[in-house]
């Protein structure tokens, strides 16, 4: 398989520090609803990297939940890998990617927990077989088998007969808070638009980058 020649050139949109808006959370939501808009599969998911406890980045997809001056919410099981990670070392980033768009947003900040009423509320709000599996699986630890999941799924559906489950105290959402904001618009010959947000006391600094 030959991959050295795979490429595509990129010519839908600029980018410039005069259509930025001073506020990355407001630019993130406009980029948002522009792939919301277009109905992009997984526009939500984004790519969060911890640095596990052996000292190694780790990375998986996630789905944002919520955003706005708390952060970014996405929710986990606190047991899981990246929980672990967190609890260890909570600086973080994400990272957006809607190919559809030619653009990027890399997010980089500290991870924190939510309140007990955000994980409550939201865990509460999913379906109740979403419910169910969060309660069922310790999430990141070796099972036997795929069987032996579906077993301990039936069996607490069988038990609580159409009826919630309680929310687990090792699952629930945490914010990231963030500290720095980077916007990539792809550009024909690889000359791409990068925007970096770096904030400094209670402002937001704009650099453009070379790509």
């Amino acid at each position: 398989m030959k991959l050295d020649s795979i490429r595509r050139d990129y010519k839908k949109a600029a980018l410039t520090k005069k259509e930025a808006a001073p506020d990355p959370i407001h630019f993130f939501s406009q980029w948002m609803n522009e792939a919301l808009a277009l109905e992009l599969p997984d526009a939500t998911s984004m790519a969060l990297t911890t640095v596990g406890e052996d000292g190694f980045p780790q990375s998986r997809i996630v789905l944002l939940k919520d955003f706005g001056n708390e952060g970014f919410t996405f929710f986990t099981n606190y047991h899981s890998e990246k929980g672990r990670a967190i609890a260890q070392n909570p600086k973080v980033s994400l990272h957006f990617f809607w190919a559809e768009l030619e653009r990027q947003i890399r997010i980089t900040g500290m991870a924190e927990k939510t309140g007990e009423e955000v994980s409550e509320q939201y865990f509460h709000s999913r379906p109740l077989d979403s419910q169910i599996a969060a309660a069922v699986s310790a999430q990141s630890t070796e099972v036997p088998s795929r069987a032996y999941l579906e077993e301990k799924f039936a069996e607490m559906k069988n038990r609580l007969d159409g009826a919630d489950p309680k929310r687990p105290e090792h699952w629930g959402g945490y914010w990231v808070h963030p500290l720095k904001f980077e916007f990539w618009q792809g550009r024909a010959n690889r000359l791409h638009d990068r925007l970096v947000y770096e904030k400094q006391a209670e402002n937001w600094i704009i650099k453009r980058l070379a790509p």
